[in-house]
């Protein structure tokens, strides 16, 4: 029996990559078993403009570190372990576990700022491609 394909993870961890070949790349080379918290979007607001939004509930901005090293942005959480210690959980539904989740960026994409507000922390990215990489128009000389 054959098992439908999800091309989900392709779209997920590369952000402003056109090509399908770098996406398949990407995808191919990652693990299958992929942690899939904290949940996440990635948003394009314009051709230019992305967002990675994750729902960080319980996280302070001290918890948190964002990293970019090359191509790879990395963002990870380790709860404060002193808050665990002075309560006394009779149902714990928030699940305050250690993160890292990783995104590769396509080139020219740069780290804008990073906000968090209410438990979710937003990632302004910027695509800011060089003049002399952008698309020209070649005149047509007759002589």
């Amino acid at each position: 029996m054959a098992t439908a394909l999800s091309y989900a993870p392709l779209f997920r961890q590369s952000i402003g990559f056109d090509r399908f070949n770098d996406l398949f790349e990407n995808a191919v080379s990652e693990k299958q078993t992929k942690s899939t918290y904290p949940p996440y979007n990635i948003v394009k607001s314009d051709e230019h403009n992305y967002q990675i939004i994750m729902a960080i509930a319980g996280f302070s901005e001290k918890d948190i570190n964002i990293t970019l090293h090359n191509d790879t942005l990395k963002v990870s959480g380790k709860p404060a372990a002193e808050k665990a210690d002075k309560l006394e959980f009779l149902y714990k539904g928030i699940a305050e576990r250690s993160f890292e989740q990783s995104f590769r960026l396509a080139d020219h994409m740069e780290v804008k700022d990073a906000k968090m507000e209410n438990g979710i922390l937003a990632i302004s990215l910027l695509r800011n491609i060089p003049e002399a990489k952008k698309p020209r128009m070649i005149a047509i000389n007759n002589v």
